[in-house]
């Protein structure tokens, strides 16, 4: 399989490396704008770029019927935009805030914690995520799914970064060296604590489940999350 790598920064390095070791090849190494390049010799893209330009990034693929799976956050508020199209131009399309099959069984276990607690209204829940200094949206991608999971399983209405009203989730985010990325929710009352931990050693799991969406998503119509390929492996 032909992948083209848009973005090709630390995450698409390592991307590259995992790809290769599992007997695919590198046909773009892209980190201008994609608009005005052959991309016909790609099986598939893979979206690792900044935010500003991921969204373009994807509408390109799908316009040129490129199977694309994209892990950059910061551009959803044109997320519907980019559903609309692929529908219409019955091309494939993947996004996930987080492609680490760790992170994603995490996913799993937050679903089903909050059901569990959501009866129990003397406990507090938040969200806290801790990534590298170069990451550029704050809140993480993932931090914001999984308070999106506990308010669809919950009583909660929303979140909100650092200071939240009573039926909303905060959400606090810092920036350290050399962190890959942590999220941690915790339920909190006044007797006792309950939390769930996700903690990245390093790029590779995240790398590892994006050539592994990758993989999946080839000669595929439609669009998916990583909940497709995990139940489909």
């Amino acid at each position: 399989m032909k992948i083209a790598l848009l973005g090709y920064g630390k995450m698409g390095k390592t991307i590259e490396r995992i790809a290769l070791e599992r007997g695919h090849s590198i046909s773009h190494k892209i980190t201008e704008d994609i608009e005005n390049i052959d991309l016909s010799e790609a099986d598939v893209a893979i979206d690792f770029s900044i935010p500003k330009a991921a969204f373009r990034n994807i509408k390109t693929c799908i316009k040129n019927q490129l199977p694309v799976i994209s892990g950059t956050t910061g551009w959803l508020d044109n997320y519907d935009e980019a559903v609309k199209l692929c529908e219409a131009e019955n091309s494939a399309f993947l996004y996930a805030s987080n492609f680490s099959i760790g992170v994603n069984l995490f996913f799993e276990l937050n679903e089903k914690l909050a059901k569990i607690m959501d009866p129990f209204q003397n406990y507090s829940v938040e969200i806290e995520e801790i990534h590298h200094l170069q990451k550029l949206d704050s809140p993480s991608g993932t931090a914001i799914s999984l308070a999106q999971q506990i308010i669809t399983n919950s009583r909660k209405t929303g979140w909100q970064l650092d200071h939240a009203e009573k039926n909303e989730i905060p959400i606090t985010a810092k920036r350290e060296e050399n962190v890959p990325g942590t999220h941690t929710i915790s339920y909190t009352s006044e007797v006792d604590s309950i939390e769930i931990k996700h903690t990245a050693h390093s790029r590779e799991g995240f790398a590892l489940g994006a050539v592994i969406a990758a993989e999946w998503i080839k000669d595929k119509r439609g669009v998916f999350s990583m909940k497709d390929v995990l139940q489909n492996l």
